[in-house]
């Protein structure tokens, strides 16, 4: 561990842990810690055996040694104000933690861990890895030191000049080696600050690529059996990612992409689901409509959210032909749409937002009810976007933030050093998926393309890598503040549609090399 993790673990602890041994022998079991001025304690990491958690009024942790030291309980460490989460999460780091099947209050220490008590060194240069011998050249940068910061010293070595010793281990071998050896060596944005984990690998010159039309009635027909089963999912699912679909096809098309219709589900079938959804939808909308104003009054929350969604309904889309006007007809159902899935979803009800993801779908179907339903599949998708913890957006954030730094370091960094390294700025973007940033044909094809699931679940994050790609020359070379890149991120939609379809091109290819070729962090994929 660096000094600046024992400090940390001091600080959490009240006392001192000693850092794992450096040499190849095994470490000597510690003395039975005693307890001394401060009520400091004393012992390896590697002789922890398991930790209680327990919360009676304050939160505290009984740690427990391992047998070799007769499985010596220690004595209990209270922690105010979370401190115990915040220990436990800079613990997970280097021992791996699993709760005990027989009691909740017990995380036992998983043996994986015992690779840490080896030095950095003793794990890149031991021969069976096939690595090269540049970690035994500089055993100072490779050992206890190199966990706080890894950058591109870590593949540069991979790439040094025995190239035999690349050909002897896939990159994805060694990759997958070296998580196995370093606990937490993939990107986490959660580490604290001062333990970055920063890996970049230069993609090089994107190739060019190209768009291909959009499906056609007469391909997606010719990928239907007689009965109505779709055949070729996958090569289906490629055709629209590259070129999205024509707009008469979209209202069968969308079902299918959203998961309201199965792939496999014949004609008969489909007609079917079709008959028990209609009538379901109109129950649930039968409930609301059937609750008087005296109700009403008595129920805060559905009065809440029926204001909500009239206001919103009042100023979603109304330069939309299909929404503008006094009394439109689409209005209406915009409206009772989203009050009937108050009625599906009672936990969440109606957020700010929701009307936007909406509209698109309502405008395709042309039909409540299988807006309705559609508008279902698309919210189990983004219902963490809507939550009152928000953690969806929390997360994505992070993931950005991860993304960005792995695909444009240099950019990542100006960010950092402007204060906008968080990138609240792409709040919106996430939120709704891009539903104000783009002219609304714009949006029917990047969803669609989104919905595909391809090249990976969390595309949109790449999209918002490739919209800040467009912007980044502007930011950098004007050398904007906080203030400006807020203001140019915010207000880029006048001509971000010029740039997103050039970099989602180049990003879908620098994506398909990065991904063949290295195990990004699982939560990117």
């Amino acid at each position: 561990f660096s000094h600046s993790t024992i400090n940390l673990l001091q600080q959490a602890l009240g006392g001192l842990i000693r850092p794992p041994a450096t040499s190849c022998a095994p470490p000597q079991p510690a003395p039975i810690p005693e307890k001394s001025k401060g009520s400091r304690l004393f012992f390896r990491l590697s002789d922890l055996a398991s930790v209680r958690v327990k919360e009676e009024g304050w939160s505290y942790l009984v740690f427990t040694l391992r047998d070799c030291n007769m499985g010596v309980e220690l004595p209990a460490l209270h922690f105010h104000q979370g401190g115990s989460e915040v220990f436990l999460d800079c613990l997970r780091k280097y021992l791996l933690l699993t709760e005990s099947t027989t009691d909740a209050s017990l995380l036992q220490v998983s043996p994986h861990s015992r690779a840490l008590s080896q030095s950095f060194e003793n794990l890149l240069d031991d021969a069976t890895f096939g690595l090269i011998t540049k970690f035994s050249q500089d055993p100072v940068t490779t050992t206890l030191g190199g966990f706080s910061k890894v950058t591109n010293y870590l593949f540069d070595a991979f790439r040094g000049p025995d190239t035999v010793l690349l050909k002897e281990r896939p990159v994805g071998e060694v990759a997958d080696l070296l998580n196995e050896a370093i606990p937490g060596l993939d990107i986490n944005q959660l580490e604290e600050p001062g333990f970055e984990v920063i890996t970049r690998i230069d993609l090089g010159v994107l190739p060019e690529v190209r768009r291909r039309g959009p499906v056609g009635a007469e391909e997606w027909n010719t990928n239907m059996d007689p009965e109505g089963r779709m055949r070729n999912i996958s090569h289906l699912k490629q055709t629209i990612f590259k070129g999205g679909l024509c707009h008469v096809l979209r209202k069968e098309a969308w079902k299918f992409l959203l998961g309201y219709f199965p792939w496999e589900s014949t004609l008969e079938e489909r007609r079917s689901l079709t008959r028990r959804k209609t009538d379901e939808y109109f129950r649930m909308k039968l409930q609301w409509k059937s609750v008087s104003e005296e109700q009403e009054k008595r129920n805060s929350m559905f009065r809440d959210h029926r204001s909500l969604i009239e206001k919103d309904v009042n100023r979603t889309d109304r330069t939309n032909t299909f929404y503008e006007g006094q009394d439109n007809p689409g209005l209406i159902l915009l409206h009772d749409v989203l009050m009937t899935y108050c009625m599906y979803d009672f936990d969440l009800g109606y957020v700010q937002g929701m009307s936007d993801l909406l509209s698109p779908i309502l405008y395709v179907m042309e039909d409540e009810v299988d807006a309705f339903w559609c508008f279902v599949s698309f919210m189990d998708q983004m219902h963490q976007n809507f939550e009152e913890q928000m953690q969806g957006m929390k997360t994505q954030l992070i993931q950005l933030s991860t993304l960005l730094r792995l695909l444009d370091l240099s950019f990542w960094n100006y960010l950092v050093a402007q204060d906008s390294g968080h990138l609240y700025f792409c709040f919106r973007w996430l939120l709704i998926r891009f539903k104000r940033e783009l002219s609304f044909p714009d949006v029917l094809r990047l969803w669609e393309v989104m919905w595909t699931g391809l090249p990976c679940q969390n595309f949109h994050l790449l999209v918002c890598c490739a919209i800040l790609d467009s912007e980044k020359h502007q930011i950098m070379e004007k050398q904007y503040g906080f203030n400006e890149i807020l203001k140019v991120c915010v207000m880029f939609c006048l001509h971000v549609c010029v740039h997103l379809y050039l970099s989602l091109c180049e990003c879908k290819v620098g994506w398909g090399q990065y991904y063949t070729k290295y195990d990004l962090p699982y939560l990117l994929k």
